[in-house]
Formats: structure tokens, sequence, C-alpha cells
């Protein structure tokens, strides 16, 4: 059923005809039969750097192969994504998600690691379970898993100081949180400086602030929305408060200047954001201002957890490259260039050290220390259409123009909707 589904999902947005196309019966080429040009597709500039050095020191390896590495912005990857897979000319290797792999692996567009891993190349126990389950579907993965993340609080040591206000320890509250966040948009507003900024995204806001309140966003049987609950009413209930109250800007200021470039250009205190940051920001003007901080408690500490897994095009043209590269980008070797450069914490087993000590200043460790408390993302098999959803509906109650639980009621009514539909 699960699968069956999946195609159904999406064949709304791909052509149909996609479910047989799974190379799962493939065995891996000897390394003579390496060769061939692959794209690698990506979503993150602040990340090109290492992936280039990952691909030249791949390509040093192996010089019959070409590897160019393409960026489009996350915005807009899953669109080109699924337009490459309804014409089969997906990358050969690209980055996937979680909700995402749910829908293009039982669809066949992506190759099994099944012969990597039969063949010693890939070995599933040199990265944390749940980065591994996450990527396998009825059985079988599909992924390798590239990196994982967790979020917390940057501030700029600099303004809170402008400000009167002391640095957060890792006990703050809510109301810590606020009052901080409220004194420095007061203190400082003549300098067009507010107190927090975020992407009123779930991974990187309001999911954190619901689990932090103890309510949930979906079942864990994946049957029922968590929206119309109390305690996650409550974790929506925080953005909206600090956008009113000033202490944030509005929805449509955090739309015009994204949150990033209000943290890095000096103009915001706090900036609640993922692990992935530390490259950017140690890149930026008020890097050597910077530190790191867990996000405050309400009932009790909370971040989301996600992971980016390598996968390989079912259809690519010159695969048995497409999966030696897929193996080198899950080595130790290719974990620790991504760890040197800060690009983001590498899912290898015992190379997430190298990361924090690459920004020393920061303070990273306190990201890993964050997977004690962490929650996974929340998903189902349609994961992206109830997301939606979010993004339809919540921006109404964050800017003020509908009452919090009228919202989050609709949104729970019409997400379950959405999940009948796929038991």
């Amino acid at each position: 059923m699960r699968g069956k589904y999946a195609v159904a999902i999406l064949a709304s947005a791909l052509l149909v005809g996609l479910a047989g196309c799974s190379g799962s019966g493939s065995e891996p080429a000897a390394d003579g039969d390496i060769s061939g040009d692959l794209t690698y597709a990506i979503w993150d500039q602040n990340q090109q750097p290492a992936m280039e050095k990952m691909a030249d020191d791949f390509m040093a390896e192996h010089p019959d192969v070409k590897v160019t590495v393409e960026v489009t912005p996350f915005t807009q990857y899953w669109t080109k994504l699924q337009t490459q897979g309804s014409a089969k000319t997906l990358p050969d290797v690209f980055w996937m998600n979680g909700p995402n792999a749910k829908i293009y692996a039982p669809s066949g567009l992506i190759e099994p690691i099944t012969s990597l891993v039969d063949d010693g190349q890939i070995d599933p126990a040199n990265y944390p379970e749940s980065l591994d389950e996450l990527y396998t579907i009825d059985g079988v993965q599909y992924g390798v898993p590239k990196d994982f993340d967790t979020i917390g609080v940057w501030y700029n040591t600099d303004l809170l100081q402008k400000a009167g206000v002391p640095e957060p320890t890792a006990d703050w509250t809510w109301d810590d949180f606020k009052a901080a966040a409220q004194t420095v948009s007061d203190k400082l507003s003549g300098d067009g400086v507010y107190g927090v900024v975020a992407e009123l995204t779930g991974q990187q806001s309001y999911y954190d602030s619901i689990f932090q309140a103890g309510g949930y966003v979906i079942s864990d049987d994946m049957k029922t929305s968590g929206y119309d609950d109390p305690k996650t009413i409550e974790g929506l209930q925080l953005w909206t408060d600090l956008i009113a109250s000033g202490a944030s800007p509005s929805v449509q200021q955090l739309s015009d200047t994204t949150p990033n470039q209000w943290f890095t250009s000096g103009k915001a205190a706090f900036y609640q954001a993922g692990s992935w940051m530390a490259s950017e920001i140690a890149e930026s003007p008020i890097a050597a201002d910077v530190k790191t901080v867990q996000m405050p408690a309400e009932e009790k500490s909370a971040t989301v957890i996600h992971g980016v897994a390598n996968v390989v095009a079912a259809d690519s043209q010159n695969k048995a490259a497409a999966q030696a590269f897929q193996a080198y980008l899950g080595s130790k070797e290719a974990a620790l260039t991504l760890a040197e450069l800060g690009a983001a914490i590498p899912a290898f087993n015992g190379t997430q050290q190298t990361w924090v000590d690459s920004e020393p200043g920061f303070g990273l460790q306190m990201f890993l220390d964050a997977t004690s408390y962490a929650v996974p993302d929340p998903e189902s098999y349609n994961t992206t259409a109830w997301r939606d959803l979010e993004y339809e509906l919540l921006p109404q109650a964050f800017s003020g123009e509908r009452p919090v639980k009228e919202v989050a009621d609709e949104l729970a009514e019409r997400m379950n909707a959405l999940l009948a539909e796929e038991q």
C-alpha cells in the first residue's frame, strides 16, 4: 500500500510509468569500468566548496570520470528534480531528504544501495542507525547518509552587550528568551536591530517550539494531525507573540530580507537556525562576535534532527561511476573533508569532532549535544502535501491576520483529510 500510494503521489507531479525503472538488480562494476561524465546536484551554495573538493578528490583517483557539481536553491530544487524525473534525466548523483525519499524510492527513480553494501563498498554501521532507517523504504535502503543537523540559537555577543543583555545559558526558558529579545529590540531599535530572527519553517522554528511545549505535529501512526492540540498551539503562539511584540521583524520583513541576512549583517541579536549555518556565519563580518546556545525550553528541551543522503538515479547512463562516487561520498575521507570545511555535521561515525573543531569560537559542540534531546523530523508518506498547507496557513497566524487557534484548527482538519488518503 505504501509503495502504491507513493507512486500515485509522484504521478501527479511526474509522468506516469516510472515505477518499473529501478535498477535494484545491478552489480557494482570493476574499477576499470568506472568512467564517464557525472552530474552531482545539491541545493546549498555554502556547501559547494566542500562538495567540489570531494569531487576533485574522487576524480584524482578515477581520472576517467568527470564530476560536475550543480547547485539549485532549495526553493527550486524539488521542482527541477520533478521535471527531470518525468523526463528520466535526473542527475547521476543528488541530495535527497527524508520526506521526498518516501516518494522517489518506491517510484523506482533512485537506485538501492544493496549491491554496494553486499560488495563491501558501503557499511551502514558507519552511520547513525536513525539515518539509515530514514532512507530505508519497505526494507530496502536507498541513500547513503551524508550529514545530520540539529537546531540551536546563534547569538551576537556585541549586540547583547550594547543592549545590556547577559549572554544566555543552557538552562534558559521561553520567558528568558522573549525578555532578552524584547530588550534588544527596545534598546537598539534606533539602529534597526531586532532581538530575534528565524526562518518561519518547521524544522528551524515552530516544530522545535511545538515539541518544547509538549505538543506534536503528527501522531506516531501517521494517521492524525497534532495541530489542534493545545500544546501544539502554544508552540505556534510563541512566534506570533515575538512578532506582535516587535521582538522579531514582521512576516513581510522576514520575506523581504531573509533571517540569515538579518543576522550576518548585525541587525539581529539571536538567530534560531541549524548547524549547517556554521560556514556561512564564519565568513560573515560578525563571525568574531558569534556564539551558540541550545534553544530555550518550555515544558522540555527539544530540537528537530534530520539528515541528507546521497542517492543515485536509477536511470543514470553512467551508473557504475555514479555508484562509485556515491560510495566515496559515504567514506570517512569525504566525511572529514565535509567536517574540516565546516560545511555540515558529517554522518560518518567518529568524524563529528573535526566539524566541532573547525570553528572553535562558536561552541559547535552544542549541536552534537542536542542529539540527546532531539526529535525526528515529522513525516508521513506524503509529507509535502501537508507541509504545503503549513506554508499556506501558518503565516496568517504569525502575522496576526487570524487567531492562532483558528488557523491551527483549520490546518489540523485539512491535514487529517490528507492523512486519511494515505491509509
